[in-house]
């Protein structure tokens, strides 16, 4: 699992497209507009493979959570999200995954399939929360999103689960 984390004053996402699909329900919805947004916060890309697991997605749920990337009283990065009372936004991402080794067009070979990487974003979102003590927001999977933010810092984190360093 891989997962770029950002630092935000606020971030939201808005899915584009026809929904004539039926109705889509986001985590942290603002409107009728499917639309979801946070204040100051995390916002967090996520990318999975075929090999993710329920391992993988605790531990990057608690990393997330516990990660001290908001400043203290002295200005020093030494709080979590959840000590600052900030909000997390969660976005599905396969493009994580991209291979440019060969020409110009990347592959996304490494990345799990929609069936696998679904139920894995659903079930992280879901940990996620349980770990932050409240609701997390969140995109729409699979949908084509406009995502937006204002990155404070900037401070961007990238994570992988196999490769923590």
């Amino acid at each position: 699992m891989r997962v770029v984390l950002q630092r935000v004053w606020e971030g939201a996402v808005v899915v584009q497209g026809d929904l004539s699909h039926g109705p889509v329900h986001l985590r942290g919805a603002v409107d009728d507009h499917n639309s979801a947004r946070i204040g100051r916060g995390l916002l967090v890309l996520a990318g999975f493979e075929d090999t993710d697991g329920d391992d993988d997605l605790d531990w990057m749920a608690g990393k997330i959570v516990r990660m001290r990337l908001f400043a203290d009283d002295a200005g020093v990065m030494n709080r979590s999200v959840q000590e600052v009372d900030g909000e997390i936004l969660a976005v599905s991402q396969f493009t994580l995954y991209a291979s440019v080794k060969k020409g110009n067009r990347p592959s996304w070979s490494r990345a799990a399939r929609g069936d696998v990487s679904q139920p894995l974003f659903q079930r992280f979102v879901a940990k996620l929360a349980r770990e932050f003590g409240k609701p997390v927001a969140s995109g729409v999977f699979g949908a084509d999103m406009l995502v937006s933010l204002v990155n404070d810092g900037p401070v961007t984190v990238c994570i992988d689960s196999r490769s923590p360093e």
